[in-house]
């Protein structure tokens, strides 16, 4: 069995280079991927990335957002966090059994003192009781791809940061996300295994399951990517990973309601999103102003459904003949946070 160590921590460069490798036939199958990232969010396949992800939070403080293409739910991963992924024959595997797929990441894992570990529900591998582990499946052009995500030393903090949408209403046919009670796996490792390193991790995982008797053994079963394997690799990153379109633009359509009191008045805003953008938006309150807001209606009709965008859209109108005595970047962050 082949592996690949990602030699990058961009989340969007490792899910082009994933769906490269997937797709490259003159690689022998079975084979192995990991990869470690700075500070992101990753959504399923079919969900609505605006309603997953608090946005501003991950604006503010630089955490990357992009979208996969297998299904399941929103993660949040750090440099603490090592992600590993099976590229297998779809006729050696049936779709869908994850127990099978990661058997062998959870027996390395036991004799990396994780003796409790396992697999629990559709995907999950969990130790008491607590999920480090969340995996998502797909097939391709007759390979099955299975990967998931191991905590080692995660800030579990961010998760609910990174994760707690701050819309005051949504209601949207994309596929929420569960969240489940989860945990490092540093406190579980054998004491000669507590100050390791996610690299150092990695290693031992991959020792591990080729059966190998010392680290340094890896490096021959090791697939280096070639200078044509990063040019195609780029393409893909484009095409998807780093695309709007693909991130935020393939959204299912969802409504939102946004309302906050103000001392010159309430206003209550009703949101149709389409595809990333704003289909339509309708004011109510009891708001004053010289100009009627289906003005502004029109004007916000189109826009991308983000700060910048509205920000954007808005940049020559006086909001003030529209809702009078209000703030203007109150109502901008009425409308986008």
């Amino acid at each position: 069995m082949q592996y690949v160590a990602m030699p990058t921590f961009d989340i969007r460069r490792n899910l082009a280079t994933e769906q490269y490798l997937m797709n490259n036939d003159k690689l022998e199958l079975p084979l192995m991927l990991f990869y470690i990232e700075k500070p992101c969010v990753i959504v399923g396949r079919n969900q609505n990335t605006l309603e997953e992800v608090n946005q501003k939070y991950c604006r503010e403080n630089g955490v990357t957002v992009t979208r996969r293409l297998s299904g399941g739910g929103a993660m949040y991963q750090d440099l603490g966090n090592l992600c590993f992924s099976f590229i297998v024959d779809a006729d050696s595997r049936q779709f869908g059994d994850f127990k099978t797929m990661v058997a062998p990441i959870v027996t390395a894992l036991h004799q990396m003192g994780v003796t409790r570990a396992e697999v629990t529900g559709r995907n999950d591998i969990v130790v008491d009781g607590k999920k480090f582990s969340g995996n998502a499946m797909y097939t391709r052009g007759g390979k099955t791809f299975s990967h998931g995500t191991l905590m080692l030393d995660v800030n579990t903090d961010e998760v609910a940061k990174t994760l707690n949408v701050p819309l005051d209403k949504i209601k949207s046919k994309g596929i929420k996300s569960v969240r489940s009670r989860v945990t490092n796996l540093r406190p579980y490792l054998s004491p000669e295994y507590k100050n390791i390193t996610t690299e150092g991790f990695r290693d031992l995982l991959i020792k591990n399951v080729l059966g190998l008797t010392d680290s340094g053994q890896i490096n021959q079963y090791e697939y280096k990517l070639t200078n044509e394997d990063e040019r195609q690799i780029t393409k893909l990153e484009e095409k998807y990973y780093s695309n709007w379109d693909w991130v935020y633009g393939e959204s299912p359509e969802f409504t939102v309601k946004k309302r906050q009191h103000f001392t010159n008045g309430t206003i209550d805003a009703r949101i149709l999103v389409e595809k990333g953008k704003i289909k339509t938006i309708t004011f109510f309150g009891d708001f004053f102003g010289t100009n009627i807001v289906t003005e502004l209606e029109k004007k916000l009709a189109g826009c991308i459904f983000e700060r910048d965008e509205v920000e954007r859209a808005l940049s020559d109108v006086d909001l003030n003949q529209y809702f009078q005595g209000i703030p203007r970047q109150n109502i901008i962050d009425l409308l986008t946070d």
